[in-house]
């Protein structure tokens, strides 16, 4: 890490709402060294508050392009963030934009019988041109169990569907469901184009994403110290097939684990891999950015 200041979008006294939510505010990291070739971070939740000053989207992109972070992806994963996202998007040149149902969400919708209807607003959401993919959608086993499983499949399979008609870049989240999930893409017949999101497999499923092209997008957790099997994954990645996101303002890469996250923080993962790999930084940066607009489409 440098000794590069906070971005000053960054900086600031608590808010009241800290407070209401009835958990402390923590600081947020220094900024690290700006990386050679921007990249995108093509994984974030801006509607998601953290830290003691809240941050506006341009602050939050001017901090990220000041380390050579040129655009990000911000991802919807409920109604409510998924109309966020939509807004967002005509805001900032930046900025793409994800909506659907988390897989955890999905089970809440349905037993308040608004599945369908919320779904139906999902697809109305992605006709907007910024709106580049269906996310994060998938199955998650660690948070929902019994009766929800099958409302979570259920709605992985729609936004399949959706992602289809409409030509939209998938992108899955999977926790504790690598194989149901590889089960299901291969029964509705994937997308063209599917992330797997905060990518969390082995070595298998790096070598199921790379034998049907599937992008692998790597976050702060390959830092961490537990992590082995991701670094494992990355060492048989298919370089065209890497990205990385934050998933902020979740999972900051070592060294500053614990704090909040943000898109000025993705050059710590770039060079963790680059380091993993034996990459030069310039050339995985280029690398990323191609296979990131490959997946997403042009920002411009």
């Amino acid at each position: 890490m440098c000794n590069t200041l906070i971005p000053a979008a960054y900086q600031g006294p608590a808010d009241d709402a800290s407070a209401l939510e009835g958990r402390p505010r923590k600081e947020f990291p220094p900024a690290p060294e700006p990386l050679p070739v921007p990249v995108m971070d093509n994984h974030t939740h801006l509607d998601f508050p953290d830290g003691k000053a809240p941050v506006g989207i341009k602050a939050a992109l001017d901090a990220a392009a000041a380390v050579g972070v040129q655009g990000a992806v911000q991802v919807g994963c409920d109604l409510e963030s998924s109309r966020f996202t939509v807004e967002a998007v005509d805001t900032d040149s930046r900025l793409l934009g994800a909506v659907a149902l988390h897989p955890n969400d999905a089970p809440r919708y349905a037993a308040r019988g608004g599945l369908e209807a919320a779904l139906e607003e999902i697809e109305r959401l992605a006709a907007h041109p910024r709106i580049r993919a269906i996310g994060e959608t998938g199955l998650d086993y660690f948070r929902t169990e019994g009766d929800g499983l099958a409302h979570q499949e259920y709605s992985f399979r729609r936004h399949i569907d959706i992602a289809k008609r409409l030509d939209l870049t998938l992108q899955i989240h999977d926790r504790d469901a690598h194989s149901d999930v590889v089960r299901v893409l291969r029964e509705e017949g994937a997308p063209e184009r599917v992330v797997f999101h905060c990518f969390s497999g082995d070595e298998e499923l790096a070598r199921t994403c790379n034998e049907a092209g599937w992008w692998m997008s790597f976050a702060g957790t390959l830092t961490f110290r537990n992590a082995a099997n991701l670094r494992s994954a990355l060492a048989i990645a298919d370089p065209r097939l890497l990205l990385v996101e934050t998933d902020a303002p979740f999972l900051t890469p070592h060294p500053h684990r614990g704090k909040p996250n943000a898109s000025y923080m993705v050059p710590h993962t770039v060079r963790a891999m680059a380091e993993l790999t034996g990459s030069d930084l310039a050339g995985l940066c280029a690398g990323i950015s191609e296979n990131t607009v490959r997946a997403y489409g042009s920002w411009m």
